[in-house]
């Protein structure tokens, strides 16, 4: 079998990032690969655990001279978010990735790479496959659905692990040591709606809204790129000031944790007002294009006159949906007044999709302070409820809280800093980490994340460096190496 990544160092990290490239683990979709990882520490005569949400526990013994030494956690997950390009011919269910080694960076052909979070697991499965690497007693986490919601870890068996140190491998940053995170939440408007047939003397339209850069809505919400789903309704809200409108369908994402890249929406109005309407599509554009010139340069709009038939809601329940859209809060909801620059709460509008019975809107709710985090939830229950919309909340995650004392944030600076002649830079995020879940499960674990660089996470421009994975690995041996010490 041909190996794309054969030639790449670390030799045994790059092998096992192909090797679980090749199965498919989207979110829902992790017993192969959890059931991969049992037959690989099977095979390295490991002790391995496999709970009912399929998460992985690995043991493996320290080597001479550091039992003594504190049992680290080594963490990370086995799911990745699916998405791919709308032209890209991909079942993510049964296909594994496709890579594709392009100068100093791996990523896929078409579709997200997995970088998040399979370099994790890369890392973990290549320190438990190497047995001249000195270390303290190991332990490898591999947990489940992080990435819609955190399931696998909120059922983690906190009694399985005997560690008191864990190091999170899920960060996308080279050189950042991660101390706290967001806690968040799913929130779900479901509007029920009923069809009807198009009047007479009406024209169908499609508007499409493509080419945004997306992203990761923790990561990447400060960006302010542009959200399809929000200038698709903009769009609606728009029209229906001139004429009436009646949405026949509407098409956007299909993960609330990613800002949406492309969406679309079929839409009857009169046919008398068809020239009105086409001035005005053509005006927002250039708005919109105006509005995120920097962030989103590649933004079009697409429009298009459609002879066929559909059928479509009231003028009614139209109004409701465009009411959903642009009165539900989305984006940035404040900053952080301890941490300069750091997004503390936002929403994200990450799926819009109208369905036989009902009209369906997920965000990804964030904030690093519970009471904001709940109040942001409020607001879009209110909002639900005032339109007629049902709500619900799912995957809430508490967040990680920084503390003020930790031996390993104190160790993994001081090897940083030998290694690389500079400080490491100490930060929190916006995006959610599963170490809130983790320390609730084992209280008083002390943790510190870091991660080798990767790009454009949760978009088909995901993409991983690969000086980047040697150094991160090189230092991460260095700090096993130092726990002899700790």
């Amino acid at each position: 079998m041909t190996r794309i990544l054969g030639n790449l160092q670390p030799e045994k990290v790059m092998y096992y990032f192909e090797e679980i490239s090749r199965i498919p683990r989207g979110s829902g979709n992790e017993k192969a690969i959890s059931d991969y990882m049992v037959a690989f520490a099977k095979e390295l005569h490991l002790e391995v655990k496999q709970d009912e949400a399929y998460n992985i526990y690995i043991k493996k013994p320290a080597t001479k001279g550091y039992e003594s030494a504190p049992t680290v956690i080594l963490q990370g997950h086995l799911d990745m978010v699916c998405e791919k390009n709308k032209e890209t011919q991909h079942d993510f269910l049964t296909e594994g990735i496709k890579l594709v080694v392009d100068g100093d960076f791996i990523r896929a052909d078409g579709t997200t790479l997995g970088a998040d979070n399979g370099i994790s697991i890369a890392y973990q499965m290549a320190v438990l496959a190497d047995n001249t690497i000195e270390h303290p007693a190991l332990e490898a986490l591999m947990t489940t659905a992080e990435e819609t919601g955190m399931d696998g870890v909120a059922n983690l068996h906190g009694d399985y692990l005997e560690g008191t140190v864990l190091l999170n491998l899920d960060t996308d940053i080279e050189g950042e040591f991660l101390v706290s995170c967001a806690g968040g939440a799913k929130a779900h408007v479901d509007l029920p709606v009923t069809y009807e047939v198009a009047e007479v003397g009406q024209v169908l339209y499609r508007v499409t809204v493509k080419g945004l850069t997306g992203g990761h809505s923790g990561a990447d919400i400060h960006q302010e790129r542009a959200n399809a789903n929000v200038l698709v309704g903009r769009v609606l809200d728009r029209v229906r000031q001139d004429v009436l409108v009646r949405v026949a369908t509407f098409v956007g994402g299909s993960k609330d944790n990613v800002i949406t890249r492309e969406a679309e929406s079929c839409f009857y109005v009169p046919e008398a007002a068809a020239a009105q309407v086409e001035t005005v599509l053509s005006e927002l554009e250039q708005a919109f294009k105006v509005e995120y010139e920097k962030q989103d340069p590649e933004l079009k709009m697409f429009v298009e006159k459609l002879a066929e038939t559909k059928t479509c809601l009231t003028v009614a329940q139209t109004n409701q949906l465009i009411d959903l859209l642009i009165t539900l809060p989305h984006g940035i909801m404040a900053y952080s007044m301890q941490i300069p620059g750091l997004v503390e709460s936002s929403l994200n509008i990450g799926v819009v999709q109208l369905e036989a019975d009902s009209l369906r809107i997920v965000l990804a709710v964030r904030s690093s302070v519970p009471t904001k985090k709940e109040n942001m939830l409020r607001k879009i229950e209110r909002v639900a409820e005032n339109i007629g919309a049902i709500y619900s909340v799912a995957g809430d995650y508490p967040a990680w809280v920084y503390s003020p004392h930790s031996r390993i944030r104190e160790l993994a600076s001081e090897i940083y800093e030998q290694k690389y002649g500079k400080k490491p830079e100490i930060k929190a995020i916006h995006a959610g980490l599963e170490c809130g879940f983790i320390l609730e499960k084992i209280p008083g674990v002390d943790i510190i994340a870091f991660g080798p660089n990767a790009y454009d996470i949760h978009s088909p421009e995901e993409r991983a460096s690969i000086s980047s994975m040697i150094r991160v690995y090189a230092y991460l041996l260095d700090l096993l190496k130092a726990m002899k010490n700790y």
